[in-house]
């Protein structure tokens, strides 16, 4: 049991969806709470890709462990770098189903909410910190329209009102996948990860250097 004293951080990541048997983002956080060992109690989850499940899942948890910090991780199949993102919207519209059949499309996640929450997390001094352990990372504007930006709305939206630090991060698929496209190993994901984690709880304030794109 980890001292009182230490800030709990929540790492989630997600059940595998669509046509894959497994989904590299709950592997990698599996693995690298198997291997931490501080600073802080390090708390995981898996989350389900069911659009109507996500807001109580997450409550629950936040209910449960009153997180200092919550970082949830997603699949971006496609990518070949580990993508910390700037920004939720406040938009379902999903390409495919979710695991439950569902597949909205141009929804709010929230009728009442604001049009986009910004990552509370030092987002450009975890791609430094990333690219310094040896793994590709840029920042990423857009989170996508399926479960992954949804957890990150409701992330924020929960964060806004309860004072925590949070956000969401991509990561490439693994080579176990069978992509046919760029992957990453999942030993270098897990690594990526633990720099995520060491500089969300660190309370400094961000790098101020390029991290836009073109489109």
């Amino acid at each position: 049991m980890a001292p009182a004293t230490e800030p709990t951080v929540l790492l989630t990541g997600f059940e595998p969806f669509g046509e894959d048997s497994r989904n590299p983002s709950w592997d990698a956080v599996q693995q690298l709470a198997a291997t931490w060992d501080g600073p802080a109690n390090l708390v995981v989850a898996c989350l389900p890709v069911v659009f109507a499940e996500e807001r109580a899942r997450l409550a629950a948890l936040l209910q449960e462990h009153h997180p200092d910090v919550v970082i949830g991780t997603g699949l971006a199949s496609g990518r070949s770098a580990v993508t910390p993102e700037r920004v939720a919207i406040n938009v379902q519209d999903a390409r495919i189903p979710d695991n439950a059949g569902a597949q909205p499309v141009d929804e709010p996640i929230d009728p009442e909410g604001p049009a986009a929450f910004f990552s509370t997390l030092p987002v450009k001094r975890i791609v430094r910190g990333i690219r310094d352990a040896g793994v590709p990372a840029a920042v990423s504007n857009t989170a996508g329209t399926f479960t992954c930006n949804q957890v990150f709305y409701e992330l924020m939206a929960s964060a806004a009102r309860d004072g925590f630090r949070a956000g969401f991060v991509h990561v490439p698929a693994t080579p176990e996948l069978g992509f046919d496209g760029p992957t990453l190993p999942l030993d270098q994901i897990v690594a990526a990860l633990r720099v995520v984690v060491h500089e969300s709880l660190d309370g400094g304030p961000d790098l101020v250097e390029q991290g836009g794109a073109e489109h």
